[in-house]
């Protein structure tokens, strides 16, 4: 099968992918490694390094899982939890939604907790919900909406459970402390502020957690038991234990993301969302138009936008996506057509990029 017309470079500015760095995408051109070379190990084990610096945390097993995102929030779920346990959620978003489901699969007691879409959940409602859950969960950064939960309220109200958090739109963003906080579980992506092209969720479990693990999870693949044999090592390649094939031009290329990272300096990069956050926001504004999210709960690097009345959103969507090779995303679930989402993740975390996004949707909604 051949495309018809040659591919043309996107900006990508909707909810993730986002365009990634120029290091990562040389990265998987890279001559291929073996999953078991011992150049290749040694890769590995300092992506994990990396990993912990992004992440906030001291965990000894915080590894980059062998799929998306969506996988890590599974492996969450599947080793933490078991029939019968309670297991409280923030719902302020699609992605509080799909870890309630996740976590009804695994036989969970799920005890949903409620907020408008646009607003951060309230850590003291989910500290209220029940007695004593196995698991609190909650999404950082939700990408559905554009809003940022205060997890570091919530870790300080967890008490014995676990604290079980979703960082994609987070890592690499805005600040993220998993120790600090008190985050037990948590998982992530490579295609949004970290600036990697999809296939890899960023992955750390506590001490405390590990402790208290499920022994033989439902899933094979994101058994953590099993993935610790092939991860642990004296970093010499020897007496690891086969478990699956990792995708290694996907590793160096987060290898190479997070090293450029590391040089500009993580505060520097979070500094640099922020900054193109305000100028995307307060140039929407100065359009006219309104932002979803609840102000004071602005992520910096996803922007939700209400549609104006009256205007096609889909038709806005196709024809930045035509004229100026710009794709921003729609909204999720009942706000598809009335919101569009906006990032400025990773290398797109400029000020270019927001005055480009800015003068492409007044062209676009001149017409």
């Amino acid at each position: 099968m051949t495309f018809s017309q040659p591919l043309v470079a996107r900006h990508l500015f909707g909810p993730g992918p986002g365009n990634p760095y120029p290091e990562a995408t040389a990265a998987l051109g890279h001559p291929l490694l073996g999953h078991l070379d011992p150049a290749f190990l040694a890769l590995m084990d300092e992506t994990c390094d990396h990993l912990r610096q992004v992440w906030g945390t001291q965990n000894r097993r915080t590894l980059p899982l062998s799929a998306t995102g969506s996988a890590g929030m599974e492996a969450g779920f599947v080793n933490t939890v078991e029939p019968g346990d309670v297991v409280v959620v923030g719902v302020n978003g699609l992605f509080g939604q799909r870890m309630c489901d996740v976590a009804a699969r695994c036989g969970a007691e799920v005890i949903p907790v409620e907020f408008d879409w646009g607003t951060p959940v309230d850590p003291q409602r989910l500290a209220d919900a029940h007695p004593n859950p196995k698991v609190i969960a909650a999404v950082h950064a939700e990408t559905s909406t554009g809003v940022r939960s205060d997890i570091k309220a919530l870790g300080e109200l967890k008490d014995d459970a676990l604290l079980l958090v979703d960082a994609v739109t987070a890592i690499g963003g805005i600040e993220l402390k998993a120790d600090d906080w008190g985050i037990d579980v948590g998982y992530a992506g490579t295609q949004k502020c970290l600036g990697v092209p999809p296939g890899l969720a960023p992955f750390t479990i506590s001490e405390r957690a590990w402790e208290r693990r499920v022994q033989k999870p439902q899933s094979w693949y994101l058994d953590l038991g099993l993935l610790g044999g092939y991860l642990d090592s004296d970093g010499t390649g020897g007496g690891r234990t086969y478990h699956h094939t990792a995708p290694t031009a996907m590793v160096a290329a987060l290898h190479a993301g997070l090293e450029r990272i590391l040089a500009e300096g993580l505060d520097a990069v979070i500094a640099r969302h922020a900054k193109a956050g305000r100028l995307l926001q307060e140039g929407l504004q100065e359009m006219g138009l309104e932002l979803f999210a609840q102000e004071g709960s602005r992520l910096p690097d996803l922007t939700t936008v209400k549609v104006p009345e009256g205007v096609d959103a889909g038709a806005v969507r196709g024809e930045l996506l035509e004229r100026f090779n710009i794709e921003i995303g729609a909204g999720a679930g009942k706000f598809a057509k009335s919101v569009w989402r906006i990032g400025l993740m990773g290398p797109n975390a400029s000020e270019d990029s927001a005055e480009l996004v800015l003068a492409a949707l007044r062209a676009v909604l001149k017409r």
